[in-house]
């Protein structure tokens, strides 16, 4: 079991590596056009094949296939323009499970050239395709990397006749590709009769410019694989259920009756109250992903360790509420601002304790209970830490570089992600360097998170605390005056922000958030947000499960929204040719 000194010092926080960034634009008029509605579709593909599991046999042909679409769509009232979309998708999901069985090693990844920056990019071609020179400007390299890590053939380009080609060579037994629906529709009867199983994630444009594609769908299936067993586990399904555990009733159950103080009565509404529930939601499927049956029912001594982390989180909410000076939370007023600061922070201080007795009292082995108690020590000792960087910078407020700010946040958010997954590990006796893997992942996730919050912040809401307002260290203030360091005249203001002196004209909220857009603040830590999510996927590589591997992953994806873009001029001659391909074009 995992026994890490909790005095040992954290390593210098590092800046992520830049991710690609392109332009985003709508999806073309046959694609769902936002990432939730095509979201809400796969989940109801997804159902569809469970129930059908007997009665569905792939390939499906052509027009079984459009009947089935058009029957999800009457059941569910989608958009009828979206029958090729939902065909895509309902293909894709029969395909799954064969898909897995196949080795990496036996697969091709085809990704469309379109997705480069052709403008900048240095890659040239040869008769197989775009030879990637890892510049990094654009996705095709990462996609690239860690499908040829795993084991994959990797073509950037596009034609049917070569990929039969490789198909007829008895080396390549499925394939995961990338394409626009035109494509797909007149490549569907060479897949068809391949008769080898074949997923594409259709481009959410069909134009050649700026397309864009579900990334995590792409990283999903590259990664699919029959080891991963939690590869059928319904995620929202599951954080349906802990959501419920903090329902009044099922909390009077686990704490063994209703609350018994106006205190009690204090914490226990603190729980119930609205959040993301995200933290509970990672112990159990960290625990649910070492199980021999991912599957089976979440044990009661893990809902009470699931519980204890939301007890946690909560009273570090309520705590800095009140050294920060917020007086709303989720839109309605924190509780110093309805109960004072002292019943505030015994309330807080009560769920701390409360935290600690859940897990003492688990009813797992007591080595089990004794790192686990250790574990949530060690992230309450580090949360800590960062809450004071912060508290003693407000006593003598001063500009403060990225990364100081980062190593606030990796100290302040980044312990609650740990801790959390940690504790599912440690329920599950987790090997020594799963607790590695997790910290990294965790450091990254916990940073990226925060930054999220920081950019959600930057617009002032009803519901959510203006840091440009109350003088808060954040990152786009940090990276604005970083960029003004070469504008004598303009920094100095953002030095006064820092300095936190309220003061209206030149230093007024408005006149920050002009000078912040100036330097494309928001955009650059918009960036490093999107660079620490693919440092948290690169930590992941080290793990030799590939349930939880493969669940991290896609945890991410429910954490985050994704997509990547690309471009190519293949547009211009299509569009010359009436919106016809170019293959068509130049017949």
């Amino acid at each position: 079991m995992e026994t890490a000194t909790p005095t040992a010092p954290l390593p210098l926080v590092s800046l992520p590596r830049a991710v690609p960034e392109m332009p985003t634009r709508p999806p073309q008029e046959n694609i769902p056009q936002t990432r939730g509605e095509r979201e809400l579709i796969l989940r109801q593909v997804k159902d569809y094949v469970a129930e059908s599991e007997n009665d569905l046999t792939p390939p499906l042909v052509l027009d079984e296939l459009r009947q089935r679409a058009e029957a999800l769509i009457a059941r569910h009232g989608i958009d009828p323009k979206y029958v090729d979309y939902v065909g895509i998708v309902l293909s894709n999901e029969v395909w799954r499970e064969q898909l897995s069985t196949v080795p990496y090693d036996r697969r091709l990844l085809l990704l469309p050239k379109c997705l480069r920056v052709e403008d900048r990019c240095p890659a040239p071609f040869d008769e197989f395709g775009l030879l990637c020179k890892q510049c990094g400007l654009c996705s095709i390299q990462d996609l690239q990397e860690e499908a040829e890590r795993l084991g994959y053939a990797v073509l950037v380009a596009e034609g049917s006749a070569l990929v039969m080609a490789l198909i007829q060579t008895g080396k390549i037994e499925a394939i995961v590709g990338v394409s626009c629906i035109s494509v797909l529709e007149r490549a569907f009867p060479y897949m068809e009769s391949a008769a080898i199983p074949g997923v594409a994630i259709p481009l959410l444009q069909d134009d050649c410019k700026d397309t864009a594609v579900d990334v995590e769908w792409v990283w999903d299936f590259i990664h699919t694989t029959s080891d991963d067993r939690t590869r059928r586990l319904d995620l929202d399904a599951l954080r349906k259920d802990v959501e419920s555990w903090f329902e009044p009733s099922t909390l009077d159950a686990l704490f063994g009756g209703p609350a018994a103080s106006e205190t009690e009565t204090l914490a226990r509404a603190e729980l119930t109250r609205a959040g993301k529930r995200w933290r509970p939601f990672l112990s159990v499927c960290v625990h649910q992903a070492l199980q021999d049956d991912p599957h089976a029912p979440v044990p009661d001594a893990l809902r009470q360790v699931a519980v204890a982390v939301e007890c946690f989180h909560k009273a570090s909410l309520i705590h800095d509420d009140i050294e920060d000076g917020d007086t709303l939370r989720y839109g309605e007023p924190t509780l110093h601002a309805t109960h004072g600061v002292p019943a505030a922070i015994n309330v807080g201080d009560l769920l701390i304790g409360e935290g600690y007795r859940l897990l003492a009292e688990s009813g797992f082995p007591p080595d089990v209970r004794a790192a686990m108690t250790a574990i949530a020590a060690r992230g309450h000792r580090t949360l800590c830490l960062g809450q004071g960087e912060e508290l003693l910078w407000a006593r003598s407020p001063k500009p403060l570089g990225s990364r100081k700010v980062l190593e606030i946040f990796r100290q302040k958010t980044a312990p609650a992600f740990g801790v959390a997954l940690e504790l599912g590990a440690a329920a599950a006796r987790a090997e020594p360097e799963v607790f590695e893997t997790l910290r990294k992942y965790s450091d990254a996730l916990g940073i990226a998170y925060q930054i999220r919050d920081d950019l959600d912040d930057f617009a002032p809401s009803a519901d959510a605390p203006d840091d440009i307002a109350a003088l808060r260290p954040s990152l786009p203030l940090a990276v604005g005056y970083e960029q003004a360091k070469t504008e004598p005249e303009l920094r100095p203001i953002l030095a006064r922000a820092w300095r936190r002196e309220r003061v209206n004209g030149s230093a007024s909220p408005e006149r920050l958030r002009a000078l912040l857009d100036q330097f494309d603040s928001v955009e650059r830590s918009r960036r490093m947000m999107e660079g620490y999510k693919e440092e948290a996927i690169r930590s992941l590589p080290g793990l030799t499960n590939p349930s939880l591997k493969g669940l991290l992953r896609r945890v991410i994806g429910k954490i985050f929204s994704v997509e990547i873009q690309g471009w190519c001029s293949e547009f211009e001659a299509r569009n010359a040719a009436g919106g016809q391909s170019v293959a068509e074009a130049s017949r």
